[in-house]
């Protein structure tokens, strides 16, 4: 090991560069990101520090390399370039005597992970995620697991319809998870791709090391888990790895769009495992949460001049999911920046003529009035009947809630639709409909279910 251009001990310098970086960015950040990092070697002007995993090494090149090196040049008197690695599995926090000055390897569990997981994205985090009643109580469940160091419930399942934020809330988990505690080794990535990798091991013959790199993390994150549903082979050793982790106590996180129980072609028993720890739905949007989400958006754009009439009428009009609302902000906001046309009510009109007129021709209330009757097995006349029954009743106020959240008539106009009933009536169904879906489970599923088979 070379020592730098000074009289002073290796060991002092170290221990001066760590104080002035400790000083330099406060003791949090330091306990966090720079406490763990370890002088592994200094050779042909080079000096190698380590840290204990992929994702620190990552973090702290990005945001302390530079303080880094002017601490160092500062201390040694020298100009070095600093290289900063990752430590081999079980390597104790200690100056590493490697004089050949090749960068130390990754440990293969850290590499294995970042290769099988899928990476995040920035912008889905806690701090962007709108809150509202549609996703209070998984934005909740998610913070709890994302904040607390115990397991509060294995597994946390997350489910909802296309486009309604369970990958932005299993992100931000992730993101959150990584920041407060690095060291901890979470993966996140999809069903799919877990599919894909089990595939693989067999098509190798590897599947002991897929075994071991799965059941090696300290949180599992898996979306889209229905795309396994009739994949026996994957299923099983899906069964095998959930069980494994949750043996271990450590912390496993599904989406999914619909419950354990409704989901088709998965087996009984992996069915009950998903339903073992917290079951969070992810409602559809109303309007409130529609508006916060468009405000949400143009603030983190920094977008100015956007009117208010055109936000209320984009959440009027757009309410099939949440990635199709940002999807159409966007748009406006692409087209008056590359025109050069200020945004009005007109202009989103114009700029969305395709997005609304699907959006229009897709559903009717006759459409809603049918499918609602099916699904109950009432008569399509009962909608428009005067009979009270619980058993009729229920089924019309629910076709009126869908009414008024995927159409854009007017609340007389759907009165009119179900046999001519006053607006005050229809606004009482919504009403009543949004506080049971609070509570009754089974109720929030079978409207989440009509709105999908409506919208397809």
């Amino acid at each position: 090991m070379e020592t730098p251009k000074t009289n002073r001990p290796l060991s002092e310098i170290w221990q001066c560069v760590r104080d002035r970086l400790r000083a330099d960015v406060g003791d949090a950040a330091f306990n966090s990101w720079l406490k763990q990092l370890e002088l592994t070697n200094i050779h042909d002007g080079r000096v190698l520090m380590s840290v204990p995993t992929r994702f620190m090494r990552d973090w702290v090149v990005s945001h302390y390399a530079e303080k880094i090196r002017v601490a160092w040049s500062d201390e040694s008197g020298s100009e070095p370039q600093i290289d900063i690695l990752v430590r081999p599995s079980g390597q104790a926090a200690q100056v590493l005597k490697d004089t050949s000055g090749e960068p130390v390897r990754e440990r293969p569990v850290d590499q294995g992970l970042a290769e099988a997981g899928a990476p995040l994205d920035p912008r889905f985090t806690f701090d962007n995620f709108v809150v509202g009643k549609a996703n209070e109580l998984a934005y909740a469940a998610a913070r709890r697991v994302a904040e607390v160091e115990t397991v509060p419930f294995n597994p946390l399942y997350l489910y909802g319809g296309v486009g309604l934020g369970k990958t932005h809330l299993m992100h931000a988990i992730a993101w959150h998870i990584r920041e407060r505690d690095p060291t901890r080794r979470v993966i996140y990535l999809s069903a799919e791709k877990f599919m894909y990798q089990f595939i693989r091991a067999l098509r190798f013959k590897d599947v002991m090391q897929f075994k071991e790199l799965f059941r090696s993390v300290d949180v599992l994150m898996v979306d889209d888990v229905q795309f396994i549903s009739g994949k026996d082979s994957t299923q099983e050793e899906f069964f095998h790895t959930f069980n494994a982790l949750v043996d271990q106590n450590r912390q496993v996180i599904i989406s999914g769009d619909r419950s354990p129980s409704n989901l088709d072609g998965m087996e009984e028993r992996m069915r009950s495992r998903l339903g073992w720890g917290l079951v969070a739905d992810i409602h559809q949007t109303d309007y409130e949460l529609r508006i916060g989400i468009l405000q949400s958006k143009v603030q983190h754009m920094g977008a100015k001049n956007v009117p208010q009439q055109v936000l209320e009428f984009l959440a009027h009009r757009i309410t099939s999911n949440v990635r199709e609302l940002e999807g159409a902000l966007t748009r406006v906001l692409a087209y008056s920046n590359l025109v050069g046309r200020p945004i009005t009510l007109e202009t989103t009109q114009e700029v969305l003529r395709d997005l609304l007129r699907a959006n229009d021709r897709r559903i009717t209330i006759e459409d809603i009035q049918k499918r609602v009757a099916e699904h109950y097995n009432i008569r399509i006349s009962e909608m428009h009947s005067a009979r009270r029954a619980r058993a009729v009743a229920r089924p019309r106020q629910v076709a009126m809630y869908l009414a008024k959240q995927l159409t854009t008539r007017s609340l007389p106009e759907i009165g009119r639709k179900f046999g001519g009933r006053d607006h005050t009536t229809v606004m009482h169904a919504v009403k009543r409909i949004d506080e049971l879906r609070q509570n009754d489970n089974i109720l929030s599923e079978d409207i989440d279910l009509l709105r999908r088979m409506l919208e397809t």
